[in-house]
This record gives C-alpha cells, sequence and structure tokens, in this order.
C-alpha cells in the first residue's frame, strides 16, 4: 500500500466516526433532557468531549501525512503518537467526571425516572459505538496507525458507557432509580482502565519504547537470509506514527568491496520493506565479520 492510500483510508474512517458522532451526540442530548434521564445527558455530554478526540486524530493525520523535511527528517508520524496521547487524556478525564457525577448523585440522592425516549438512545448508541470500534480497530491494526486505534478504543469507551447508560437507565424505569449513577459509577473504573492503556502505548511510542519482540526477530531472521550477510550484529526499531524505523548492523566479508556491500544491504533493504509495508526506513550499517569493533554510542 502506497503512503497516499494509507492516509486516505485512515482519513476515511476518521471522517465516518466523526459524523456518526455528531448525530449520536445532538441525538442522546435531545433524548436525555427530553427523557429526563441525567445518565443519557451526561453520554451527550461525552459525546461533544470526543469531537476534541475525533478532530485532534483528523489533525494529526494531516500533519502525519507530510513526508519528512528538512527540518523533520524523520518525518512528522509523531504528530499520531501525541493525538493518541491527547485522546488518552480525554478518556481518562471522561471517566473521572462519570464516577465524580455518580458518587455525587448517589449521596444526593438525586433519582430521576426516565421516559422510553432515553432507553432507546442508551441502545443504539451501544450498536453504532461498537460497530464504529470494530470499523475503525480494522483499519487502525492494519495500517498500524496510533490515533485510529486510539479513536477506536474511544469508541469502545463509548458503547461500554452506554451499557451501563442503558442498565441504569432501565432499572430506574422499571422504578429502581438508584441504578442509574451506580451503574456509571461501576463503568467509569472500565474507561479509566482504556484511558490508561491508550495513554501507556502513546507514551511508550514517544519515549522511542521498542518495537514487539516478535517484529524484531523476524527483521534479523530475514536479514540473515539474505546472501552474504553473516550475521545481524544489533538491530533496533521505533514508531513513529504508522510507520517502523529500523536500524541494522549486518556483519559480512571483511575483504568485500564497497560496491558489493552496499548491493546487499541494498537488497537488506528491499526484503524488508517488500514483507512489512509498514516499515518506513531501514538505516544499515556494515561491521566486518569475526573481527573485533567497539560499538561507538552515548546513549
Amino acid at each position: 500500500m502506497q503512503r497516499t492510500e494509507r492516509f486516505d483510508s485512515a482519513d476515511r474512517i476518521i471522517a465516518v466516526g466523526f459524523w456518526v458522532n455528531a448525530v449520536l451526540m445532538v441525538f442522546k442530548l435531545a433524548a436525555g433532557y427530553w427523557g429526563r434521564s441525567d445518565a443519557v445527558f451526561a453520554d451527550g455530554i461525552e459525546s461533544a468531549c470526543d469531537f476534541v478526540a475525533i478532530f485532534t486524530a483528523m489533525v494529526a493525520l494531516k500533519l502525519s501525512r507530510q513526508p519528512f523535511d528538512a527540518n523533520h527528517p524523520y518525518g512528522h508520524g509523531r504528530a499520531e503518537n501525541l493525538a493518541a496521547l491527547l485522546v488518552s487524556l480525554v478518556i481518562f478525564a471522561t471517566g473521572c467526571w462519570i464516577l465524580v457525577n455518580s458518587v455525587h448523585a448517589i449521596i444526593n440522592r438525586d433519582f430521576q425516572s426516565p421516559g422510553v425516549i432515553a432507553l432507546v438512545a442508551a441502545f443504539l448508541t451501544i450498536i453504532i459505538k461498537e460497530w464504529l470500534y470494530r470499523f475503525s480497530r480494522k483499519t487502525g491494526e492494519r495500517l498500524a496507525s496510533p490515533s485510529l486505534l486510539a479513536i477506536a478504543k474511544d469508541h469502545r469507551k463509548d458503547a461500554i458507557t452506554s451499557i451501563s447508560t442503558l442498565v441504569g437507565v432501565g432499572g430506574a424505569f422499571f422504578g429502581w432509580r438508584f441504578m442509574d449513577p451506580l451503574a456509571a459509577g461501576l463503568t467509569s473504573f472500565f474507561i479509566l482502565h482504556i484511558g490508561y492503556q491508550t495513554f501507556r502505548e502513546s507514551v511508550h511510542d514517544l519515549m522511542d519504547g521498542s518495537a514487539p519482540r516478535d517484529f524484531i526477530t523476524e527483521i534479523t531472521r530475514m536479514a540473515e537470509e539474505v546472501d552474504r550477510v553473516e550475521h545481524v550484529h544489533d538491530i533496533r526499531a521505533r514508531r513513529s506514527g504508522q510507520y517502523m524505523i529500523v536500524d541494522l548492523k549486518l556483519e559480512m566479508d571483511p575483504d568485500m568491496k564497497l560496491k558489493e556491500s552496499h548491493d546487499v544491504a541494498t537488497e537488506v533493504k528491499r526484503v524488508i520493506f517488500e514483507k512489512f509495508p509498514g516499515v518506513g526506513d531501514v538505516m544499515i550499517h556494515i561491521n566486518p565479520h569475526d573481527e573485533k569493533h567497539d560499538d561507538l554510542i552515548r546513549l
């Protein structure tokens, strides 16, 4: 998949989520107000907060799709990692807000009797948001897009929230009015967990955390299978947005001519690019095989 195709695909998924979320937000706010349900109205406010997350992801994709330049020699992919970090904070803040509101409602015994429209709004939100989660996650995993995967988790967070809203509103509708804030409070812990996971993953990438072990193992195996490569001396990889940047040290015959070693290194890079469309660049350093050499590094 070409670079433009990758980002166009991500843009389409984000746009669908943006407009569907807009319709849901208006519907939930109206249903919460006219259906006398604080839980559904709060769900609508939560959808409004999601606009911050989705809009941030849209801006990040616009920035990250720009190719490398003189000021950003490694590209602009980190914009997606920053967007994922912001989305995680929005998710976490939403969980805290729901938890605080539910505790206040229980302490103050501020219970209401919701209408049928509130039940309908909660049910439809579960179906639509779960579909958006699966829809976004599928493309996000295929593209390895941090911002798209973060938005997918945000959709899953909404679906979970709406399950508690449905249970709470349903209980309140049939007379157990305390269930509305109680269910919301319990669900807030699931939301906080999702926010924590998204935060941890985005920080890992921003701090140049190592790539998955199976990825490193496969890259090593492929490089060592290229003719005239004696051994992979060292390998590192880090994520920048949708792409992985790989650093390789190859051991070769010390008597090999410069042109020959260059051709071998080019073949290693070509093989990696063919197998892993998510690799953005491969930096290769060549060392003489079976000769002692020191790695000069200050990190």
